[in-house]
């Protein structure tokens, strides 16, 4: 039960407390100003008020992406090549467990030769970043997230700065043959019989 009649050091307390809360709430405030001008205790109180519902802002929908159909002859008609030039599909289908080192390094030296004839014969291909490897750079924000991946210690958000640890690659342009028209692309190397 409240003592309806505080002593001194009371009313020097609820007068400090009232004077802080005045500051603070606006519609406390306004109370006070209806008791002092006069209003009974009941008309002091502000009327409530319905709740005003408050706007939950929606996030705009992410619009998915479209996806394409990949060309399956494309690829085929290069791991053709893959195996014409280099035997590329031989020497990863050979089990090597049982092939020395030495062995096997001459087998994989002619396969990157070979494997490199084609790329260099059908693609140009490019860096995606041109600094040096090492080279600190600043990926600034709105940067292409396809063509950059970003490793280590990844927090935040752009500007990013860090070293090229690998300068990527693309291709400029594709000069695969074109396939005759009842060409089997699933058929990337056809058998050989020796007669």
């Amino acid at each position: 039960m409240t003592d309806s009649n505080p002593s001194f050091l009371g009313r020097i307390a609820l007068a400090v407390g009232t004077f802080f809360t005045i500051l603070g709430d606006r519609e406390f405030a306004g109370g006070v100003r209806r008791l002092r001008d006069g209003a009974s205790p009941a008309e002091a109180r502000p009327a409530p008020q319905a709740a005003v519902p408050v706007p939950v802002p929606v996030p705009a929908p992410v619009p998915v992406p479209a996806l394409k159909e990949a060309s399956p002859e494309a690829a085929l008609q290069l791991l053709g090549l893959l195996q014409r030039d280099a035997r590329f599909i031989d020497f990863v289908e050979e089990d090597i467990a049982g092939y020395t080192d030495t062995e096997i390094g001459a087998a994989a030296r002619l396969v990157h030769e070979g494997c490199r004839a084609v790329l260099r014969e059908h693609f140009s291909i490019r860096p995606v970043r041109e600094e040096a490897e090492g080279s600190r750079v600043t990926l600034a924000e709105g940067f292409d997230a396809t063509a950059i991946r970003l490793t280590g210690n990844v927090v935040g958000s752009a500007p990013f700065n860090g070293s090229i640890s690998h300068r990527g690659w693309k291709v400029a342009e594709v000069r695969l043959p074109r396939l005759a028209e009842r060409h089997d692309a699933t058929v990337i190397a056809p058998a050989e019989v020796e007669l």
